[in-house]
């Protein structure tokens, strides 16, 4: 598992739930103003300096259900608000979404490309706003120091560890099925035609050579696909042209938002039951949450009224989703208390210490336990 996944994964999600997000804004005929605050507020919290300080540390993945927890605090980060039923479908049109997009890059370092699209269609919805501009552009450099000088090697590795994330997520979306480019059982389709990837040749020619690297023979066979020679390479600087389109904004023209599960079973495959038995990596995801969320800083004015969102055709349909929803997919809420009152941090102290794995000196250097709390202290 690649140790530099978490930043790719979590952009590319916020991407894809910032487009869908102004689609529907734009639906239900949101004023501009108070669309304008959603997405302002929304972009503002993603890019917190202190929020990305946090994600770009080298860490694993953790599960569907911490991230799922970070990206429900996100997408309440200003005025708007989404009942239960319409986060679940968000959060399934974002995983899916990227989910297609992984699966089809022609080569794995590709992705960041693919992230590249999601910042500059984010740069274009905060285009009036200097200071927010200004964060989402640190990070954008950020994402060039850290990704551009990898070998192949790790961004295989980093593709291969975002399919381990997504790998039981078939939720059938309906762009991707009236596109033919998902079946029915929500399994996306593999293209075998098109330009191949940079640096490659159309399939089709065998050669061997001697041990002087002399070529001797030549055989041509049928690749079965309708290949073309590759495209340029697209640009992977601060500005440029992409070439890859993956990553665009797929809701920008008039279509529908709608999502349809798979299976007899409405229950969505990115809402797995998690096992009762406790988990070895909890006191990691309490680290992860902690840490994640203390730096989402949400700003509410009390001045401004709240207004709902649906992602469902109608209210109906968005109560008919939520009643039909499994028990064991309700996401209780995490409480973190972010104060410096000593009774709570001594009580959260005493339940990390319950999930500790092994004992570690008082005196140890760079305790998660202390760092947490530090950092609950400072907010």
């Amino acid at each position: 598992m690649s140790m530099r996944t978490l930043p790719l994964l979590f952009i590319n999600l916020g991407g894809e739930m910032l487009y869908i997000l102004d689609q529907r804004l734009r639906a239900q005929n949101i004023p501009a103003d108070k669309a304008k605050k959603v997405m302002n507020d929304i972009i503002t919290t993603m890019f917190n300096k202190k929020f990305m300080e946090e994600l770009f540390k080298p860490q694993e993945l953790y599960s569907k259900k911490a991230l799922r927890t970070v990206f429900d605090r996100l997408a309440h980060a200003s005025i708007m608000r989404l009942n239960q039923a319409s986060m679940d479908k968000l959060y399934d049109l974002m995983t899916m979404a990227f989910k297609y997009q992984v699966l089809l890059c022609p080569r794995p370092k590709d992705i960041l490309l693919v992230s590249f699209n999601h910042m500059d269609a984010i740069k274009d919805f905060i285009r009036d706003s200097p200071s927010i501009l200004n964060q989402v552009d640190e990070t954008f450099r950020q994402l060039i120091e850290m990704y551009s000088c990898l070998p192949a090697g790790e961004f295989q590795l980093i593709r291969q560890t975002l399919l381990v994330f997504f790998q039981d997520m078939h939720i059938r979306v309906s762009i991707f099925l009236k596109d033919k480019v998902q079946n029915s059982n929500g399994r996306f389709v593999l293209p075998t035609s098109g330009p191949v990837p940079c640096g490659t040749e159309v399939p089709g020619c065998i050669r061997m050579f001697n041990s002087n690297g002399e070529e001797i023979k030549r055989s041509v066979f049928h690749s079965g696909g309708n290949y073309t020679s590759p495209l340029r390479e697209g640009s992977f600087d601060l500005f440029g042209d992409r070439v890859i389109k993956l990553g665009t904004n797929m809701y920008s023209v008039s279509r529908p938002v709608e999502t349809h599960m798979s299976g007899s079973s409405k229950s969505s495959a990115s809402h797995t039951k998690e096992n009762a038995a406790p988990n070895p990596l909890a006191k990691e995801e309490l680290n992860l949450l902690a840490r994640l969320m203390g730096g989402l800083d949400v700003k509410k004015s009390s001045s401004d009224a709240g207004f709902r969102v649906n992602l469902f055709a109608t209210d109906e349909e968005e109560e008919e989703a939520f009643m039909s929803r499994p028990a064991e997919l309700s996401y209780q809420v995490i409480n973190i208390q972010a104060t410096t009152d000593q009774q709570a941090n001594a009580e959260l102290a005493r339940i990390m210490g319950e999930f500790t794995e092994e004992a570690r000196s008082p005196q140890s250097p760079g305790s998660k336990g202390d760092d947490l709390l530090a950092l609950m202290d400072g907010l």
